[in-house]
């Protein structure tokens, strides 16, 4: 496997509070790296930073991307390179329909709109094209609906780096297992996922698994390992202030 997302030593402050801590971290392509700690713990923080969220910009540390060192560079920098972010809140854009949602994907990369191509995307994550393509993404879509529709428009955009923020929030047992078709329909394309999350079962769909706490890695290893060590050895984290923070930050940016 060819290495596609290197993290070296990152440190990141907000508001004088530590929030990521010494993250070293390797993402290849075609593998899915999973995030896993409990809530407040840094993970979606990791997420802004190397998409190049405003305000999430490194004290200490480099982050390369197919061996180029992008923390100077903007979000669209970073977006044109390759590197995607799906929220953990799904956004809705009201007055804009599915159709037109998914189009941009298509038109971004310069390939003709068809009704086959946005059909075949939403039945990946189990979407009935014939009664969604023409409705608006708002109220009227449950959260998982828009969480559903949003990965169909990454698979049009084929990234070479996805990360997905708490994929699993807000889904069914049968959304999430569409979930997990839509990680392997990644690894098919030879795209990276980084996959946050505070839910063992998300690990199954893992490559490799890194466990985070108070912003910092404590282990990493094979998902299994990794689930046993944070269903057993993980105590609650003592630090209130941080967690309270971190928690503040990612509704902020949502």
């Amino acid at each position: 496997m060819n290495s596609l997302l290197n993290i070296d030593n990152l440190d990141l402050t907000l508001e004088n509070t530590s929030i990521l801590r010494d993250i070293s971290l390797e993402i290849n392509e075609g593998e899915t790296t999973a995030v896993i700690g409990p809530n407040g713990c840094g993970k979606s923080s990791l997420a802004y930073t190397i998409m190049g969220l405003k305000d999430y910009t490194p004290d200490k540390g480099e982050i390369f991307f197919k061996g180029e060192e992008i923390s100077g560079y903007s979000i669209d920098e970073r977006a044109k390179k390759g590197i995607t972010l799906a929220w953990q809140e799904p956004a809705r854009f009201e007055g804009v329909t599915v159709r037109e949602f998914l189009s941009l994907g298509l038109k971004s990369r310069g390939e003709q709109v068809t009704e086959k191509k946005l059909a075949r995307a939403l039945r990946e994550v189990a979407i009935v094209p014939e009664k969604y393509l023409d409705r608006n993404i708002d109220e009227t879509l449950s959260g998982g609906e828009r969480k559903r529709i949003e990965l169909a428009s990454i698979l049009i955009m084929e990234p070479e780096l996805v990360m997905l923020d708490e994929p699993d929030s807000g889904v069914d047992v049968v959304a999430l297992n569409n979930i997990g078709n839509v990680i392997s329909d990644f690894k098919k394309e030879n795209t990276g996922v980084l996959l946050i999350t505070h839910s063992e079962e998300m690990l199954d769909f893992a490559d490799k698994a890194v466990l985070i706490c108070k912003g910092k890695i404590i282990k990493k290893g094979n998902p299994g390992e990794i689930s046993e060590y944070f269903r057993y050895e993980c105590t609650p984290c003592e630090d209130e202030d941080y967690e309270k923070h971190t928690k503040q930050e990612v509704e902020n940016v949502g």
